[in-house]
């Protein structure tokens, strides 16, 4: 850890965090420079390792931290975890159910939210992207926000692994916008421009999350539960079942368990 980001505001820290993020989103989205096509195998079990390291990020750099904290407070101790969790959860149905969105691979007759029909495929194609990458930028503000209210269980290592885990895995979530894009005969140039797009909500959902938990510290455990509670129900909602609808789903459950143990180790190494 280099001393002058340790020396960084928090909230500064959180958008230098999620700009490494957004920034693995463009770096998916360019390889429609280089290729029309990205083997499919490749491409789920990328999604697999994707949806691994984010239920690993929840337990690990999330719900963990969000129990420990709760630890001296008057109300059971899963009591914050387990509200902020299923809150962050019915937070992203609402939304999957408002937001006109089309999942990766989809038919434009699978189209969720309000009126689907009247929008562009690649508009839909980015904002189900950008619908997932609002819990994962909330999970590193909160992450840095912990460590700005000073608790024992949030360490700056621990904020950075999870910021390094959640760039990974949005990897695949460019190459997941940009290349059926592409495929459909959009240009390179517009194709990556709507690939890294997706990851531009990042950074300003990870500065209301740690803007949120560094002014009022008794929401912390809550915050931390509801960014796990709403990372996992994408996970469940559209990462796993995208990694698996072309049948691939050995490869994308053992690429699942993979990113899984990558984020666990990163997490357990740096905190």
């Amino acid at each position: 850890m280099t001393d002058w980001f340790a020396q960084l505001n928090p909230t500064l820290q959180a958008l230098l965090g999620t700009l490494f993020t957004w920034g693995m989103t463009a770096l998916g989205a360019a390889l429609v420079f280089f290729a029309r096509t990205v083997n499919q195998k490749f491409l789920d079990a990328m999604l697999g390792f994707a949806g691994g390291v984010m239920i690993a990020a929840s337990f690990w750099s999330l719900l963990s931290p969000a129990l420990e904290m709760a630890a001296d407070g008057p109300l059971p101790v899963w009591f914050p975890a387990a509200v902020g969790f299923l809150g962050g959860g019915l937070f992203l149905s609402l939304i999957d159910k408002l937001l006109p969105h089309l999942h990766p691979n989809a038919a434009m007759k699978d189209a969720e939210g309000i009126n689907p029909a009247g929008r562009r495929r690649s508009t839909l194609l980015v904002l189900a992207i950008t619908l997932h990458n609002i819990p994962e930028g909330l999970a590193v503000g909160v992450a840095f926000g912990a460590v700005a209210a000073g608790f024992e269980s949030a360490s700056l290592a621990s904020a950075v692994a999870l910021a390094i885990g959640i760039g990974l895995q949005n990897f695949p979530e460019g190459v997941a916008v940009s290349m059926p894009l592409r495929r459909e005969g959009m240009s390179r140039r517009k194709s990556f421009f709507y690939g890294q797009f997706s990851g531009m909500m990042e950074p300003l959902a990870a500065l209301v999350g740690a803007l949120a938990v560094a002014y009022v510290e008794p929401l912390l455990p809550y915050a931390l539960g509801f960014a796990a509670g709403a990372m996992i129900f994408v996970t469940a909602e559209e990462v796993i079942p995208g990694s698996q609808e072309k049948g691939n789903k050995d490869l994308a459950s053992m690429a699942l368990m993979l990113g899984f143990v990558v984020m666990m180790i990163l997490d357990v190494s740096f905190g």
